[in-house]
């Protein structure tokens, strides 16, 4: 497995998590996924890597949880959660750093070492 990155590339967060993996010699797989949304299924795969339920990868402050009107109180089940980040990626906290021993959101981005072998 390789090492991946989900990225926006005007988040300091995320660039400096990838920072931390090239200080690291590493030269991660980079997914821009606001040009490139993982789908449900990926998602899945992705909170069941960190361990976290979905609702705890979504990003409320965004202007889109308050269009949406949604909240971290809701009760919605996994699928929901799933399919509310999959049609609105920019939603997808970040960024989320994925190696072979585990994986880990950047914030901060020191979180990233936690991930390298």
């Amino acid at each position: 497995m390789t090492h991946t990155i989900y990225h926006n590339p005007k988040c300091s967060k995320c660039r400096a998590s990838l920072e931390i993996l090239n200080s690291n010699g590493l030269e991660p797989t980079i997914i821009e996924y606001l040009k490139d949304p993982p789908s449900k299924d990926e998602l899945e795969e992705i909170v069941s890597k960190l361990k976290i339920h979905p609702r705890q990868l979504v990003r409320f402050k965004e202007d889109k949880a308050k269009e949406l009107g949604i909240s971290a109180d809701d009760e919605l089940t996994r699928e929901q959660w799933l399919s509310i980040m999959a049609d609105n990626p920019v939603l997808i906290e970040r960024p989320i750093v994925i190696t072979p021993k585990g994986a880990v959101i950047g914030r901060p981005p020191e979180n990233v070492l936690e991930v390298l072998e």
